[in-house]
């Protein structure tokens, strides 16, 4: 087992930037801007820095069950943050699967890109 942080940051890449920022700021209820300090514009998930990041890019989204599956915390319940990614243009593929540590749904944002909404069980 390797004891250090694995993941240090996620991408996905999105055909519109600005669509993007509007999608999963509506599912994930974030506050995401667009950023130009880089070498390519991106928009955070959050501002804090700390353990693994992610950001949207503007790029080329695999094919539809092509690539990877990213898990985000939904900030409720699967319910209603699956409500706002359908409205918000989504689609929602499998779930919800029950686990030991809460329970998830597979998804799809508007581009294609596998997306997973997470719920941690109840403390």
């Amino acid at each position: 087992m390797t004891e250090r942080l694995t993941t240090v940051w996620t991408e996905i890449p999105v055909k519109d930037l600005d669509r993007g920022i509007a999608f999963y700021s509506t599912v994930f209820d974030w506050t995401m801007s667009r950023e130009e300090a880089g070498p390519n514009a991106v928009a955070n998930f959050s501002s804090d820095m700390g353990g693994v990041h992610g950001h949207l890019y503007p790029g080329r989204p695999a094919e539809a069950g092509a690539g990877p599956t990213i898990h985000i915390a939904v900030p409720d319940t699967l319910a209603a943050a699956s409500d706002r990614l359908k409205s918000a243009g989504g689609r929602m593929v499998a779930g919800p699967i029950s686990i030991p540590v809460g329970s998830f749904l597979y998804c799809e944002d508007p581009d294609g890109n596998s997306i997973g909404l997470f719920e941690a069980t109840a403390a």
